[in-house]
């Protein structure tokens, strides 16, 4: 069974600073909050949808979780720590293989490690750059994984917009 991976970086949060010295609960913006809906109704065009959303423990990752939710028929969101920023690759698999009866999941994270986990699943040394609330389809012959998956597309958030 092909499992369809649709990778998600967390829309625009508030700057880093003092308004918000713990960066675990750093929110989107307003504005963030807007283009997510956006690009989230932009993905529900291309009939896309999911089975399950996987979500670092992130206040901004979260949220994002919950807009994309609320345009694809609202599937249940799982908090995974192991797509928190510092998470590792292993760990990630793991978790995934956890939900191995499901046949499209998403996954919202962060950058570096969003890119980093798009191109080790596709067997690239190279981490491949998301633009926040930029998706990208990743199909994976199975869970747990026997080969590099095949990147099937990858939208930046202005293209998802204009599909709406």
């Amino acid at each position: 069974m092909v499992c369809e991976l649709y990778l998600i970086r967390h829309g625009l949060a508030e700057a880093r600073g003092d308004a918000w010295p713990d960066d675990t609960k750093r929110p989107l913006t307003e504005e963030g909050m807007s283009r997510l809906r956006k690009s989230a109704r932009g993905l529900a065009a291309l009939d896309v949808s999911v089975d399950a959303i996987l979500v670092s423990s992130l206040t901004r990752a979260r949220q994002t979780a919950e807009i994309f939710a609320a345009e694809l028929d609202r599937p249940p969101i799982f908090t995974i720590e192991s797509l928190a920023p510092d998470g590792q690759y292993a760990a990630i698999v793991a978790d995934l293989e956890k939900h191995a009866r499901r046949e499209r999941l998403a996954l919202v994270g962060h950058e570096p490690s969003i890119g980093e986990l798009a191109a080790r699943l596709i067997g690239s040394r190279h981490a491949i750059p998301f633009k926040k609330g930029a998706v990208c389809r990743i199909d994976i012959a199975s869970l747990p994984m026997t080969g590099p998956g095949d990147l099937r597309w990858m939208l930046p958030p202005k293209v998802l917009r204009s599909l709406r």
